[in-house]
């Protein structure tokens, strides 16, 4: 055996140290509830409130005349997959733009009906049901087990529920949701509800000369049909508030616009001032009780730890964005489209910090402008190569841009390949493989050359 000695540095980080961290890369939400925690747990932190929750009309009344003040959109980007919710960027405190909400509004209409008085409770359960879309996840018989009551009481209840607006509301796919529609409008729509009923496949496809050697119809009248099919909504829940409470996203920083320069500010109205206690400062210095005095020491050295972390928070926070306006100037003058890529490596440098200060500073963080609101990672984005000679490549932002204008240049009766695509977006400097096209127009919802063909009128 053989005894040795090793010199190695570790470190090691300290309570305090982590509470720092773990405040960085808290949300707002979070935020206001950490010191609400905090200034209960310990008596020497004491708050002053910046408005009185309590008073909701002044809370309203403060939000539009900060809106007007600063001349800024509030709208919401992030619709995590471009739906997400745009945003981007959700919101929080009731129903935006003059949305209603859905179930109300379906409820409101059902209460105009007579019907009887387990028809008019079943009918409720079913739209307590809905789902987002308005339709509905489950058949009749799962209903009625889930209500307790009898499938002929439940679909005369689903019978009341679809016949009212939005047309196509209750249905249980989209099938259904499309034969309601067309109903309801009336008129000659044999051959579109023919083809909703049992050629929704070759539709998406647009195989029209297929749905009319099925139908026996020609190839106008299937056209005719399918265009009057595409003015259908499949989804009628769209437009309508979410069922859940809605609620704004406070942004962390606004960026505003001036002529000649953007401003960084941090949106910290909604945050409370604190402050040490004058009291219990004076009782430890005064009080001969060390258990007291030991206690007390303890309690004000965690709050000015506290303070400064919080007050830390705030200053590397505005940081990052100032750095993030100046990479993505060209975003904040001529919006989306113009993203260039850009890494936490790239932000930390320039700050001269770690990326994972980077990371934690703009976790769960929003910005503000005048194209509405975005999560802060959102402009974090890996450059997809150049076209060579040096040139930086295009993000994923543009790269898609440059995808949906292509698409929509082609010529419909010979739409591009994805290989063709990838070609032509090379051409433009924005550098991708085939597959990345296909992605990418999968993510935007773009349907393959097939889906995309659009056939010569026969006469």
């Amino acid at each position: 055996m053989e005894l040795s000695m090793n010199l190695k540095q570790t470190q090691t980080l300290s309570p305090q140290m982590m509470q720092s961290m773990e405040i960085l890369q808290m949300g707002a939400q979070e935020l206001l509830e950490f010191i609400e925690e905090t200034t209960q747990a310990n008596p020497v932190l004491e708050v002053d409130e910046k408005y009185d929750r309590r008073d909701e009309f002044d809370l309203m009344r403060r939000k539009l005349e900060w809106l007007e003040s600063t001349d800024i959109q509030n709208s919401w980007y992030h619709r995590q997959d471009a739906e997400e919710d745009a945003d981007p960027m959700a919101n929080y405190g009731g129903v935006e733009n003059g949305e209603e909400d859905l179930y109300r509004y379906v409820l409101s209409q059902l209460d105009m009906l007579t019907l009887e008085r387990d028809v008019m409770a079943a009918a409720v359960f079913v739209v307590e049901s809905l789902n987002q879309n308005g339709w509905l996840d489950d058949d009749v018989p799962a209903l009625a087990a889930a209500f307790g009551c009898g499938q002929s009481v439940m679909e005369r209840a689903l019978e009341a529920v679809q016949g009212l607006e939005p047309a196509g509301v209750a249905a249980r796919n989209l099938s259904e949701c499309l034969r309601l529609q067309l109903l309801r409008r009336g008129g000659d729509n044999a051959l579109a509800l023919r083809i909703v009923e049992s050629h929704l496949d070759a539709l998406a496809r647009s195989r029209f000369g297929l749905i009319a050697k099925e139908l026996g119809a020609s190839a106008e009248e299937v056209r005719e049909a399918c265009a009057l099919i595409k003015t259908l909504n499949p989804k009628p829940g769209t437009g309508f508030a979410a069922r859940e409470n809605l609620t704004y996203i406070n942004p962390d920083i606004i960026v505003v616009s001036f002529p000649d320069h953007f401003e960084v500010l941090a949106n910290d109205y909604f945050f409370p001032s604190l402050h040490m206690s004058g009291y219990y400062q004076q009782l430890m210095k005064d009080t001969e009780d060390q258990e007291v005095k030991d206690y007390l020491t303890s309690k004000v050295r965690q709050a000015k730890w506290v303070v400064r972390s919080i007050e830390q928070r705030r200053s590397t926070l505005l940081s990052c964005a100032q750095c993030i306006l100046e990479l993505q100037e060209p975003f904040f003058r001529k919006g989306p489209g113009h993203l260039s890529p850009m890494s936490l490596a790239d932000v930390a440098q320039r700050l001269e910090v770690h990326e994972s200060t980077v990371s934690r500073a703009i976790r769960d963080k929003y910005l503000q402008c005048s194209m509405g609101v975005y999560p802060l990672s959102y402009f974090f984005s890996r450059s997809l190569g150049g076209s060579g000679d040096g040139e930086e490549g295009a993000s994923p932002e543009a790269a898609k841009i440059l995808l949906r204008k292509l698409v929509e240049e082609e010529d419909k009766a010979h739409p591009l390949s994805d290989q063709k695509l990838s070609q032509l977006m090379g051409e433009q400097g924005c550098v991708i493989s085939r597959r990345t096209v296909a992605k990418y127009r999968d993510e935007l919802g773009i349907p393959s050359t097939t889906g995309r063909r659009q056939y010569e009128k026969t006469m």
